[in-house]
């Protein structure tokens, strides 16, 4: 796979992922006010942005093909610890535009940003730590690393 259609691949699974998350976000605040119902929304499309995301890079970013029960459970679990610390930097940043705001337009602003950065660090760590055996090199091309 060439540079270019990495890049627009990872862009346009970040971006079904960020309206998944954002769209699951509204539904939960549409059940309520206040940081209880904030943080269940946050947490809710992050899950479900988490799982689309996972599924769409396993296959056609990272090419990996392995099946069963223990790859999926041993790479789904790397790939969400790696997605903790990118996860710090979208929840951070969407919620220092909603408390700065206080409005959901900066918050989803602030998401989309955090989401952003965010996407861009977890490639390079689920490239180096997550999908190992065909991790996809600098130059788009598979390669095994471990």
């Amino acid at each position: 796979m060439s540079r270019t259609t990495l890049i627009l691949r990872y862009t346009c699974f970040a971006v079904l992922a960020t309206i998944l998350n954002l769209g699951v976000q509204r539904i939960v605040l549409a059940a309520g006010e206040g940081a209880v119902v904030f943080a269940l929304a946050v947490f809710a499309g992050t899950l479900a942005g988490l799982v689309l995301k996972y599924a769409l890079d396993k296959r056609y970013i990272f090419a990996d093909l392995s099946t069963g029960m223990a790859a999926h459970t041993r790479k789904f679990g790397l790939y969400t610890a790696m997605g903790l610390i990118t996860t710090a930097i979208f929840w951070g940043t969407e919620t220092g535009f909603w408390l700065a705001f206080g409005t959901d337009r900066m918050r989803e602003l602030g998401a989309v940003i955090g989401l952003a950065i965010g996407y861009v660090v977890k490639y390079q760590l689920d490239r180096r730590y997550v999908f190992t055996d065909r991790a996809l090199s600098a130059s788009g091309s598979a390669h095994p690393t471990g």
